[in-house]
């Protein structure tokens, strides 16, 4: 049974998933509008929401946390400077999902994971 048990495995290892996190949040904040499956938008927007809470915080703690998490330098800069500025007097709800329609291969779920204007 999986009582308490958070999260999505999509069928890879922990290494491989972790990665994927990690590239879909990267793409997400440099191009701020990102289209995936329903699940894994569901998956990143918590991520996605507490590296932008980090750049809210702008100490240099927080901004080492989110170089461990993104690893593109330019992207955490984007974060801090320019999407955390966006965001100063919202508490949280910083992105928004968009159902789309089904994709045309295998039918599986779509989705429009975007930040909120």
């Amino acid at each position: 049974m999986r009582h308490n048990v958070s999260g999505r495995k999509f069928d890879r290892p922990t290494a491989h998933r972790l990665a994927m996190y990690r590239n879909l949040v990267q793409s997400l904040m440099s191009s701020e509008k990102i289209v995936t499956t329903e699940a894994k938008a569901k998956e990143v927007r918590s991520m996605a929401e507490k590296m932008i809470t980090l750049g809210k915080k702008g100490d240099l703690s927080a901004r080492r946390r989110a170089l461990a998490f993104i690893y593109s330098e330019d992207i955490v800069d984007k974060v801090f400077d320019d999407i955390a500025k966006r965001y100063a007097d919202r508490n949280g709800g910083y992105t928004r999902i968009t159902k789309m329609v089904p994709r045309m291969g295998d039918g599986a779920p779509m989705a429009q994971l975007e930040l909120v204007k």
